[in-house]
C-alpha cells in the first residue's frame, strides 16, 4: 500500500479508502490510486481485511460424495451463492466415514471458517463444540447434528415415502420391496420407519424378505433383486430409498423395467428420458441449500440464539415407472 502511496502521490489512508471502498474520496484521486494499483499489480490481503471485521470469509462444505448428484447439486447451489457474497468456499468429502468426518470437520475450523455447512454421520459432533461456543456457525444438511447446537435443514422423508407407498398402493400392489441404504444414516432409518407405518396404514403385512438396507453397489443390487423378484411371491412393485440405490436397481432391471413398479426417493437428472420414465418423490438440492445459507446468514449474527430445524417438502413427479400394474 505504501509503495501505490508513493505511484500514486497520495497519502497511504487515501490508498485504504479507495481499497476498501470508502466514501469522501474524490474522483480523481480515487482514479489516482486505481491507476496506481493497476500498474503494480497489487492485491490486497483479503484475510487481514476480513479479520479486521471479525470474518474470514470462508465457507466449509463438508459432505458424503461429490459424486452423488443431490450432493453435486449442494456443492453448487453453495458456491453460486458465495460467488455472489465475496465468500470462498472449502469442500471435503466424508464417505460416509465418522473418523473421515471428524478429520475433515477438525482440518477446516482450524482455517476459521465464518460457517461450516455439514451432512453429519457420525454419532456425534461434540468434537465441534469449542468451535460453536466461540460463535462459528453450524449448519446441517440431510441430517441432524448430535452433540451440538446447530440448526438444521432436512427433507420431509416421511411425507416422501407415504407419498410413494400411497400411490404404489393405488396402482394395486401390496408386494412392495424396500432397498435402503445404510441404517447408521439418519435419511436411511427415517425412511424406513416411514414404509413400515405407510404399509401399516394401509394395513398390508410387511414381508420381511421384501425389506433389504444395505450401501448400494453393483453386485449387491443384483443380489437383491433376485432375492425380492425371483420368489415363489415375488415383489410387484419396488420403492428404492435413495437416488444412488436407483441407479444400481434400474441397471439390475435392465430388460425388465416394464414388469415392475418402480418409485425412487429421489430424483435422476435423466429420469424423464427412461422408458419408462422414472416416477420418483423429488428433493430440491437447491431450496435446501437456500435454506441452509439463509440459516447461516441469520445465525452469524447472533452465534448463541436457539438453533432451528427447517422441513423442506418433496413432491411426487409421475413417469410411468410407477404407474405399472401388479400382474392380473
Amino acid at each position: 500500500m505504501k509503495e501505490v502511496a508513493a505511484r500514486a502521490g497520495v497519502a497511504l489512508k487515501t490508498v485504504s479508502r479507495v481499497v476498501n471502498e470508502e466514501p469522501n474520496v474524490s474522483p480523481e484521486l480515487t482514479a489516482k490510486v486505481q491507476a496506481a494499483i493497476k500498474e503494480l499489480n497489487y492485491t490486497p490481503n483479503e484475510s487481514a481485511r476480513m479479520l479486521r471485521r471479525g470474518r474470514t470469509g470462508t465457507i466449509a462444505v463438508v459432505i458424503r460424495d461429490i459424486g452423488d448428484p443431490f450432493f453435486a447439486s449442494l456443492g453448487r447451489a453453495v458456491e453460486m451463492w458465495a460467488r455472489g457474497s465475496g465468500s470462498v468456499v472449502m469442500i471435503g468429502l466424508t464417505d460416509e466415514d465418522p473418523e473421515r468426518e471428524r478429520d475433515v470437520c477438525l482440518e477446516f475450523v482450524a482455517r476459521r471458517p465464518d460457517a461450516l455447512i455439514m451432512a453429519p454421520i457420525g454419532e456425534t459432533q461434540e468434537y465441534l463444540a469449542p468451535h460453536v461456543d466461540a460463535g462459528m456457525a453450524v449448519v446441517t444438511i440431510d441430517r441432524p447434528a448430535h452433540g451440538i447446537e446447530a440448526d438444521a435443514v432436512l427433507a420431509d422423508n416421511a411425507g416422501g415415502i407415504d407419498q410413494a407407498i400411497d400411490h404404489l398402493v393405488r396402482q394395486g400392489h401390496r408386494r412392495i420391496a424396500y432397498l435402503g441404504d445404510d441404517e447408521r444414516i439418519f435419511t436411511a432409518r427415517e425412511r424406513v420407519v416411514a414404509y413400515r407405518a405407510a404399509m401399516a396404514r394401509h394395513r398390508i403385512d410387511v414381508d420381511e424378505d421384501l425389506v433389504h438396507l444395505s450401501e448400494p453397489t453393483t453386485e449387491g443390487i443384483g443380489i437383491t433383486l433376485s432375492a425380492v423378484l425371483d420368489r415363489p411371491e415375488p415383489a410387484t412393485a419396488i420403492l428404492s430409498a435413495n437416488n444412488m440405490t436407483t441407479a444400481e436397481v434400474l441397471r439390475g432391471l435392465a430388460g425388465r423395467r416394464d414388469q415392475v413398479a418402480l418409485v425412487s426417493f429421489d430424483d435422476l437428472a435423466l429420469g424423464d428420458l427412461l422408458s419408462p420414465g422414472l416416477t420418483a418423490v423429488a428433493q430440491s438440492a437447491d431450496v435446501m441449500a437456500r435454506t441452509a445459507i439463509q440459516l447461516m446468514t441469520e445465525r452469524l449474527p447472533e452465534p448463541h440464539r436457539p438453533s432451528r430445524t427447517v422441513r423442506v417438502p418433496v413432491k411426487l413427479t409421475i413417469r410411468g415407472s410407477g404407474e405399472i400394474p401388479p400382474p392380473a
